[in-house]
């Protein structure tokens, strides 16, 4: 059992900054893939982007390459999405993930079906 507990959302403008963190309890922190996914109002869930379990490999969604770095801190137990240019089309609930899934293709994590455990989400407002 994981369970995850994000932080570090808030308010900005357009053009800002924000680093979302979030916590993970449980001692099988490095096995897991870690996700962030988000929710505007009105829009489905959508995938932002995911770290393997070695921090080595990442991908991301076309909208957010160049602008979000995922990072993760396995002894800290810790997964931190860095948001920068932040645009108000990234309002959104943000969410953590958890995936013990195995995929030979990074590009499968992108699907939330996989991921075994949720946080209860963080919300970013972006003002223009």
């Amino acid at each position: 059992q994981v369970q995850l507990v994000e932080s570090g959302g808030g308010l900005v403008q357009a053009g800002g900054s924000l680093r979302l963190s979030c916590a993970a309890s449980g001692r099988t922190f490095s096995s897991y893939a870690m996700a962030w996914f988000r929710r505007a109002p009105g829009k489905d869930r959508e995938f932002v982007a995911v770290i393997l379990w070695n921090g080595e490999s990442t991908y991301y969604e076309e909208s957010v390459k160049g602008r979000f770095t995922i990072s993760r801190d396995n002894a800290k137990t810790t997964v931190y999405l860095q948001m920068n240019s932040l645009k108000p089309e990234d309002t959104a609930v943000y969410y953590c993930a958890a995936s013990l899934k195995r995929f030979s293709n990074i590009f499968y994590y992108a699907g939330a079906p996989w991921y075994d455990y949720w946080g209860q989400g963080t919300q970013v407002t972006v003002s223009s």
